[in-house]
């Protein structure tokens, strides 16, 4: 019947860990889980404790460590409009200081030089620098270095 004492630990840690996020108990609870089985297949209270303790142990100092870097990476997945600049898109109407239109990823979309002074004549091929509202900021590809 230890089994059921490992398993009713291993609930008891993971109703810690949804109040504390921490994955710290989420882990205990695992090496929990790890120990009802040692004692399910008959293993001594010794097997038992080595098998929470070493489950316990590489969680902690191995998973723990690897999870929490990987949550405190931003997310480097850009959406919307966002996701546009960057991209190659070609002249269909002279661009600008102030005015212009492009075809940007299948659509068109109004323009403007980066450079104020940038005249960018139909059919060049120019790079999405930003985007400011509905309106693409761009460069002549010819002339990045």
């Amino acid at each position: 019947m230890a089994w059921i004492a490992w398993l009713i630990v291993a609930a008891a840690l993971g109703v810690a860990e949804s109040f504390t996020l921490t994955l710290a108990f989420g882990l205990l609870a695992a090496a929990a889980l790890v120990a009802a089985i040692a004692a399910g297949v008959g293993g001594s209270v010794l097997a038992q404790v080595l098998a929470f303790a070493i489950a316990a142990g590489v969680g902690l100092l191995i998973v723990r460590p690897i999870a929490r870097r990987q949550m405190t990476h931003p997310s480097l997945v850009r959406e919307g409009s966002y996701a546009l600049v960057g991209k190659k898109a070609v002249v269909i109407e002279e661009v600008s200081g102030t005015q212009g239109l492009i075809k940007l990823a299948g659509e068109v979309w109004s323009a403007r030089a980066l450079d104020e002074d940038h005249v960018i004549p139909p059919g060049t091929l120019v790079d999405v620098m930003e985007i400011e509202g509905a309106t693409a900021i761009v460069y002549p590809r010819e002339l990045l270095p």
